[in-house]
């Protein structure tokens, strides 16, 4: 039930801001019109985009996790057998993972809390406020870490595919 929960959680996350990737897009498109069709460039295009790629790329960690799409260096483990296989990518997922997601999670809600307490914007031709975006980066880290707990049970339950 929890792995489902949490694989439902990151796919509907997933799914939702894969959107935006559609609203960056239309939005430099728009502003490549503006400047090269009509000769007037917008002076939000650049740093609005720029905000809504990070946001897209941070918000992913988990969705991409969920389905296996994170580069695997597999050099050693194509040659293992499923049970061994197993027992590393557990390791794998307690010695590396989880030490990497918790830092993740503590330091950016440090980096986030600072952000917003500080009112901090970008320096670009519009003034926008960084602190959404580092609150999101403290969530995602959260989907990421929530997704590796529900990797390692189904490495431990045996509902993993097996590897090609």
């Amino acid at each position: 039930m929890i792995i489902r929960a949490i694989d439902a959680v990151n796919e509907t996350v997933g799914r939702v801001v894969s959107i935006i990737a559609v609203v960056f897009a239309a939005i430099i498109i728009y502003d490549v019109i503006l400047r090269y069709v009509f000769e007037e460039p917008t002076r939000w295009a650049f740093d609005v985009t720029k905000q809504l790629f990070g946001f897209y790329f941070v918000m992913l960690g988990g969705y991409a996790l969920r389905h296996r799409a994170h580069v695997q260096v597999d050099i050693l483990t194509e040659r293992l057998g499923p049970n061994a296989l197993r027992v590393v990518e557990v390791l794998g997922y307690i010695i590396f993972f989880f030490p990497f997601t918790w830092v993740f999670v503590t330091r950016s809600w440090e980096f986030a809390l600072r952000s917003w307490n500080q009112g901090e914007t970008t320096y670009g031709a519009i003034q926008m406020p960084v602190y959404p975006l580092k609150m999101a980066m403290c969530v995602a880290a959260g989907l990421l870490l929530i997704q590796g707990v529900s990797e390692v049970l189904k490495i431990l339950l045996g509902q993993r595919p097996e590897q090609e």
